[in-house]
């Protein structure tokens, strides 16, 4: 049963954290305040430092009567170790993984929950990126290895968030039957008007097997942008549509700039296959920026004033095997804090030109070739579309 598509709603506050030092602390004074309710749904989650602070926090929480959900995807959690899963379980915390790993799963086992949410006595969220390894955060560390931002959400739209949580939370534990996508079309709702714009935001999302509203959003805002259009993500294999929204984009005189992984990546294979589509990009006027310091791992966009982020890299493979899931947002303070982190980001990453594609060696240009044509054949394998 598809699920719902959640509407515009008012009144709504945005903090912008970048990187781990500033989002994780924040979320486990938050964790450790709760006096409800904390539901937390992941898919990266590996033993380590930043885990262990974090499952202290829960089991101090569920210790004084605090409900504690942990959803967790049961491949991206499989590092977790057999002994933090039973200190949580003895805790008392709801302890469920999604669609676990199964010998005979077929293409099921790619299905995975791809999303990550926090929610915090059912009026605070957390919204982004961010699994709960030591890559994105490590006590006493002054500067993350990978470079991730999280939303700090509080007003009406946590209530969908929550929704959205439940839903998720009822099927999971289950083992999945995978089913070709159904490839449906739904109605995005438009955003405020012009002048309205200030705390508004709603809850995009995708599950592979029902919709991908969240592509339909991504489209709608590139077509509407009329100043500028910026784009990050650390894996660049976008779709034919939204290569051709950017394009067009382009050639209409808006600023669209693509912010993406430089040599520091978790997947080199995936950074050449998505550098085929460099050429085409440069030569109508997009901008591309490989940033340089770390593995940039944010997935952010800004059209206009228009603000997504969240766990969706935009990609095919996303869009055809997993939940994901963005806090959409028009707020005027929330915009200047994307805009300057996007030009602290733009300032520190190397910028392509159509010349210097042009000059490539013949060494960096194979394995191009050989990435993208292995793409393909994984693309044709799996029957995923344009």
């Amino acid at each position: 049963m598809a699920g719902p598509i959640y509407p515009w709603r008012g009144d709504n506050a945005y903090t912008l954290l970048i990187d781990g030092t500033a989002f994780m602390p924040r979320m486990l004074q938050r964790m450790a305040a709760a006096q409800q309710a904390i539901d937390l749904e992941l898919y990266l989650v590996n033993s380590g430092e930043s885990s262990a602070e974090v499952i202290r926090v829960l089991v101090a929480a569920a210790g004084r009567g605090v409900q504690v959900r942990c959803l967790l995807d049961g491949f991206g959690s499989a590092q977790l170790s057999s002994r933090e899963r039973e200190q949580l379980n003895n805790a008392g915390v709801q302890l469920r993984f999604y669609n676990p790993l199964r010998w005979l799963g077929g293409h099921g086992n790619f299905h995975r929950d791809h999303r990550k949410l926090l929610l915090v006595d059912t009026h605070r969220a957390f919204v982004g990126g961010a699994g709960l390894t030591d890559d994105f955060y490590k006590p006493e560390q002054l500067q993350s290895h990978w470079h991730e931002v999280m939303l700090e959400v509080q007003g009406p739209v946590v209530a969908d968030w929550q929704n959205l949580f439940e839903r998720q939370w009822r099927i999971s534990g289950r083992r999945l039957r995978w089913q070709p996508p159904r490839l449906k079309k739904v109605r995005v709702p438009a955003p405020p008007l012009s002048g309205e714009q200030n705390g508004y935001g709603r809850v995009s999302y995708t599950d592979a097997s029902e919709h991908r509203e969240i592509m339909q959003a991504l489209l709608a805002a590139i077509s509407r942008s009329e100043r500028r259009l910026w784009l990050a993500t650390p894996y660049f294999l976008p779709s034919w549509p939204v290569r051709r929204a950017l394009k067009r984009a382009s050639r209409r005189g808006v600023d669209v700039r693509l912010l993406l992984c430089g040599s520091i990546t978790d997947n080199p294979a995936v950074r050449y296959a998505g550098q085929r589509f460099y050429r085409g990009l440069l030569k109508t006027g997009v901008r591309i920026f490989e940033y340089q310091p770390r593995f940039l791992h944010l997935k952010m966009v800004l059209a206009d004033d228009w603000v997504s982020i969240g766990s969706c890299n935009f990609d095919h493979w996303n869009m055809h095997w997993n939940l994901e899931a963005n806090q959409q947002a028009l707020d005027a303070s929330l915009t200047t804090a994307v805009i300057a982190s996007f030009n602290q980001d733009f300032a520190q990453s190397q910028e392509w030109t159509y010349a210097e594609w042009l000059r490539l060696p013949l060494w960096h240009r194979a394995k191009i070739s050989l990435w993208a044509q292995l793409n393909r054949l994984v693309m044709l394998w799996f029957n995923i579309r344009r």
